[in-house]
């Protein structure tokens, strides 16, 4: 079922959502979070077609905010908020509130989310595209518990990895970081089946995927070893090969679904990694509403400390800061040399 209301306000859009669940003899409310969308009309029919797909595991009320920038200055003048009410099938599991907005009202968008929000449930917000350079200060991201954002869709998203340590606050996510939970699942597997010391990694995969430095970060702190940044035609990641004391270990995926694991002295395995649509990643970042630490540790690592895989920082941002958000001393970055073998942790951790 479908209500359209134009130029409306926060308190009608309550009540059609009353009149909408009474119509279809489902009065109660079951939802479990609130999925704020932030987006712009060219993406919005794939978000909300993601969120309504993982709204199957996770039912939520899915608040879609389209801000329409008008031509004329006559139009940019005059606030306006349109609505769109969908319950029942239309709506997934849950409900969805498409609101756009015009004019001034678009710099008070928390102003008309604020009501629409289930009461004593957490809040996410979601930015497909375009997300601030700082979440957790939006005005929007404020009322959030989770932030999810994905450096993916960002003009330069090397770059903007950077830009999302300086910001970090407890609550930010990326989907970028989600999109190698399998990855990291397999290499942690990987070395609990041997008892080798780990001394150099390599991370081979497409130029532009921010997914490719966020694994070779999260390998580098967990496992304070070079790491290496190769580059691959794709599709997205295509190898993890460590040097280790008992030899090789690569993990290589060259279809984007199936990948190989070799280890020395065992025989290749073919193992499922099949690259995941965007329902799925933000149904696992729907499963947590807690701060993820590893990401924030392997963020902070600092981009500018791989490439050549010399194990060298330019700068100490990489070892300064805690999980938490707070500051600790910076510390002078240790040569590839000045670890020994004995002294690497041999095991990296999974999400």
């Amino acid at each position: 079922m479908k209500i359209d209301l134009t130029d409306t306000t926060s308190s009608k859009i309550n009540k059609a959502l009353v009149q909408g669940r009474r119509a279809i003899g489902t009065p109660a409310v079951g939802m479990v979070l609130t999925l704020v969308l932030v987006t712009d009309e060219e993406n919005q029919y794939d978000a909300l077609k993601a969120a309504n797909e993982a709204s199957r595991e996770h039912p939520s009320r899915k608040l879609v905010v389209v801000k329409r920038h008008s031509r004329s200055p006559r139009d940019r003048a005059k606030a306006r908020l349109d609505a769109e009410v969908r319950v029942g099938a239309d709506a997934g599991t849950g409900e969805t509130v498409v609101l756009r907005l015009y004019g001034e009202v678009m710099d008070h968008a928390q102003s008309v989310v604020l009501p629409l929000l289930l009461p004593d449930a957490p809040v996410v917000v979601w930015w497909p595209v375009n997300a601030p350079v700082n979440p957790a200060k939006d005005a929007l991201g404020k009322l959030a518990q989770r932030r999810v954002t994905d450096t993916y869709a960002a003009e330069d998203p090397v770059a903007e990895l950077t830009a999302r340590a300086e910001a970090y606050t407890p609550g930010d996510t990326d989907l970028s970081w989600t999109r190698i939970t399998p990855w990291r699942s397999m290499v942690a597997a990987a070395l609990d089946q041997v008892a080798c010391d780990v001394t150099s990694v390599e991370v081979e995969g497409e130029e532009h995927n921010p997914s490719c430095e966020l694994l070779a970060m999260w390998l580098a702190d967990r496992l304070h070893v070079p790491v290496k940044r190769g580059v691959s035609k794709g599709p997205g990641l295509t190898a993890v090969r460590m040097e280790t004391s008992c030899g090789p270990i690569q993990l290589g995926r060259a279809d984007g679904s199936l990948a190989t694991l070799s280890i020395q002295g065992q025989p290749d395995r073919a193992v499922a990694l099949k690259r995941r649509e965007t329902s799925e990643l933000i149904a696992e970042e729907l499963r947590r509403l807690d701060p993820d630490d590893t990401y924030a540790s392997a963020l902070r690592f600092g981009v500018d400390r791989l490439g050549d895989g010399s194990g060298s920082s330019s700068r100490a941002a990489g070892d300064g800061g805690t999980a938490d958000g707070g500051a600790t001393p910076a510390k002078p970055a240790k040569p590839a040399g000045a670890v020994t073998p004995a002294a690497m942790p041999k095991k990296a951790e999974s999400k």
